[in-house]
């Protein structure tokens, strides 16, 4: 038995697919209280190149309906039609796809289809390690085979070393040919919005469809409510002196108040938290102001801090409404949590062909 670890861009694949598995979960519990059975469907390997990634799952219910995706749309029936079995028999099975005479991807899938059955210990601890932001780890054990049964199946393992199967009957096999798929999934990028005007909104919106957790803080003097900001996990009106920050390793943060001695005295109070990114609205001028006068009130300012603020927020796409405001915010912090130089695809596919 050897282990594996496709990670690509490794950001991409330790933080994004938290949110995908946890509705995988949700949506899992939902039908089991529905009498429906589940398969999980999880791509494991790759050879070549794909349109997704080892790593991303999808639930097929017993009723046909499907949440999550392990293709860009074009794999998906295959799976659900050779997932049938596993829906008859409690038996998994390793499926492959092969992308390059059908999809132009050059690449070939190898699918673990699996039972999936929630326990009610397990999705107690799952809400746990979701509410408290931990780490936990993914291990998949598969033949790179195609049709082929087998013991097959996946352990999660959380902080407190506690570990959960999807099968009653699954044991995994100290074996040679048996190969381990593992993933470690971090807590969702968090992001914290420091504003309540409608720009604050666009950007909560857009948020909220990757799958980040939001939280907003307003201003004292004009409070919002939670339903002022769809998709919001948290609003609450403070003022920068009694506010308590909550900043870990996977939060990001947009000040957002269009007034400058509010966003002076939150990025004073955001100092020693060190988030890996701070956005400002407003222009070069002022962000050269706010640094300037956040040397009278820091006495050691770190160059590693200052580098996290980005002002004014965003990448130059050209945005003028809000939503594009927003959207541009969005495609910063993307870029700045995974490490990657902006760039057209298509140039990036250029220049990768000239490296090779």
């Amino acid at each position: 038995m050897y282990r594996i670890k496709q990670y690509f861009s490794k950001y991409y694949a330790i933080t994004s697919m938290t949110h995908e598995f946890k509705n995988i979960v949700y949506k899992a519990k939902v039908n089991q209280q529905n009498g429906l059975k589940n398969v999980l469907a999880t791509v494991v390997f790759l050879e070549g190149s794909s349109y997704r990634k080892p790593g991303v799952r999808m639930l097929i219910s017993e009723n046909g309906s499907m949440v999550g995706a392990v293709s860009g749309g074009c794999v998906e029936n295959e799976v659900k039609r050779r997932a049938q079995s596993v829906f008859r028999d409690d038996k998994p099975k390793i499926m492959t796809y092969d992308g390059r005479y059908r999809l132009g991807c050059e690449g070939l899938l190898y699918i673990l289809i699996e039972p999936f059955y929630i326990t009610d210990s397990f999705f107690k601890a799952f809400q746990t390690q979701l509410e408290y932001r931990n780490t936990f780890k993914i291990d998949s054990y598969f033949k790179k085979e195609d049709d082929v049964f087998g013991d097959f199946g996946t352990i999660i393992q959380f902080n407190d070393n506690s570990k959960f199967m999807f099968r009653e009957t699954f044991k995994s096999q100290d074996s040679k040919t048996i190969q381990v798929f593992s993933q470690e999934l971090k807590p969702s990028l968090r992001l914290l919005i420091i504003g309540g005007e409608h720009d604050a909104v666009k950007l909560c919106t857009i948020a909220n469809s990757l799958g980040w957790e939001i939280d907003i803080i307003t201003s004292i003097k004009d409070p919002k409510s939670l339903s002022d900001f769809p998709g919001a996990k948290s609003v609450t009106a403070q003022t920068p002196e009694i506010v308590d920050l909550k900043i870990d390793n996977e939060t990001v943060v947009v000040l957002m108040t269009h007034n400058y001695v509010l966003d002076l005295k939150y990025l004073i109070k955001l100092e020693p938290l060190q988030p890996k990114y701070i956005g400002i609205i407003g222009s070069s001028k002022r962000r050269n102001q706010l640094q300037n006068e956040l040397l009278n009130y820091v006495s050691e300012l770190s160059e590693e801090f200052l580098e996290t603020i980005h002002s004014p927020a965003g990448l130059h796409i050209g945005a003028i409404t809000p939503e594009e405001i927003a959207l541009s915010i969005v495609a910063e912090i993307l870029a700045i949590v995974r490490r990657t130089e902006v760039m057209s695809l298509s140039v990036f596919a250029n220049k990768t062909q000239k490296q090779k």
